[in-house]
């Protein structure tokens, strides 16, 4: 959630923010008005509570206490339900009241951009950074990932759909273990890299969802028992994000770095007729997200080190890449600042997104309430939350079958995952 001070404070950014996104900046105008009343509501409530007060002090000082009583009563009770009208009426107005338009504006408002946010209004914008690796010339034609894992009987997506519809995948065999060994392989790495291993609630309630910024923009998207009240995650960010939700921290505590292995369920109702083959895009999938908690001074520097430690892995695994930063427009709600990293998928003859690095600013730590000190006499201040793909599971299985299939139709498993997988390679 944005800073109702800094939309008042400086509204033509915000503005401007909006209008590189794509979006209508008129909300700015609307919530400038609402906060106007608001405020003009507290001042009236302090005033007529101040009246109140010199009326009874005036009952309290008469040498006449009675008299005066009778003559000024009615005034104090007319002011009380003056003030009680106000109070009302500021309340109804307030954005911490959640039935407040206020409140419903500045929800729907994404993140403010930071300047470094390249122009632009689809991913055709996008700017690249830096490659990392040279894709693979084959002396023969190479195959997609699902040829390949369904001849070497590691992927089966006609017993899946049985079981549970389209995108889904049943990993059998070595396909599991190797999906299994990514995993720990990407826990192992974030450990060394001062990572705090979580194993979060796969089920999180709606204030949850909505402090990491997945409600109500998103709502459509998500896996929901309406009975239960409670959301299947969409990603590990929610409730690693979360975690800290209401707490003050200390300083000296930050940064705080996590890292959790999830299931993550959507919908994927947009993306109908898009990579309807294969692992790319499944209601179900896998990943190691990472998640930092700093302070605001040093999360673009963050952004960098946390963009890295996801890079590592794929230089480890011998995987080409690259890394673009989003444009105004592809840049996500939630989200001042992101860094893509593609991998080089051969089938598609293309690079395609296996993490996405992003900070939030205080965005989310706002809506969830972490805060922390600077001293024991501080005041407290929003932490920054950053999170990033380290990496997706499943699309880092795509990338090592393409990558390291053979004219044979077998498979060779990158040195740094062998003692994971407990094999060097795969063949049919």
């Amino acid at each position: 959630m944005l800073d109702i001070a800094l939309v008042r404070r400086e509204p033509d950014r915000v503005r401007k923010s909006l209008l590189r996104r794509g979006h209508d900046a008129s909300p700015v105008g609307e919530i400038l008005r609402y906060d106007e009343e608001y405020r003009s509501a507290l001042t009236a409530v302090e005033r007529a509570k101040a009246e109140k007060n010199r009326l009874s002090a005036a009952i309290g000082e008469a040498a006449d206490k009675a008299a005066a009583a009778r003559e000024l009563r009615p005034q104090i009770n007319e002011l009380s339900e003056r003030i009680e009208a106000l109070e009302a009426r500021a309340n109804a107005l307030s954005p911490t009241d959640e039935r407040s338009p206020l409140r419903a504006i500045l929800d729907n408002m994404p993140n403010l951009l930071d300047d470094s946010v390249p122009d632009g209004t689809d991913e055709s914008a996008n700017v690249e950074v830096r490659r990392w690796g040279r894709p693979r010339s084959f002396d023969f034609e190479p195959k997609p990932h699902w040829e390949l894992g369904e001849r070497l009987g590691i992927l089966d997506f006609a017993r899946a759909a049985r079981l549970s519809g389209s995108r889904f995948a049943v990993l059998s065999g070595a396909g599991a273990r190797l999906s299994r060994a990514l995993a720990a392989f990407f826990l192992d790495r974030a450990a060394k890299r001062g990572y705090v291993e979580i194993a979060p609630p796969l089920l999180v309630s709606r204030e949850t969802m909505w402090s990491t910024g997945q409600l109500s923009k998103f709502a459509d998207a998500m896996f929901f028992d309406e009975q239960a009240d409670l959301f299947m995650i969409p990603t590990g960010e929610v409730p690693l994000t979360a975690l800290r939700g209401g707490e003050i921290l200390d300083a000296s505590e930050l940064p705080l770095r996590y890292a959790a292995w999830t299931p993550c369920f959507r919908k994927e109702a947009g993306a109908a007729g898009k990579d309807t083959r294969g692992l790319m895009r499944q209601h179900q999938f896998e990943k190691v997200e990472l998640v930092w908690l700093t302070d605001p001074q040093s999360s673009f520097d963050a952004l960098e080190t946390l963009t890295g430690d996801a890079e590592s892995l794929l230089q480890e695994l011998e995987l080409p890449y690259r890394v673009v930063a989003l444009c105004a427009g592809d840049t996500s709600f939630n989200s001042a600042k992101t860094y893509d990293i593609e991998v080089w998928v051969p089938s598609g003859n293309s690079y395609r997104e296996i993490s996405s690095c992003s900070n939030c600013t205080d965005f989310q730590a706002r809506r969830a309430a972490i805060r922390f000190r600077r001293d024991a006499s501080g005041k407290p201040e929003h932490a920054h939350t950053l999170n990033g793909s380290g990496l997706a599971v499943g699309r880092t299985l795509i990338a090592l079958l393409e990558n390291g299939q053979q004219a044979d139709g077998s498979i060779v498993v990158p040195e740094a995952l062998r003692p994971y997988a407990g094999f060097s390679s795969l063949s049919p």
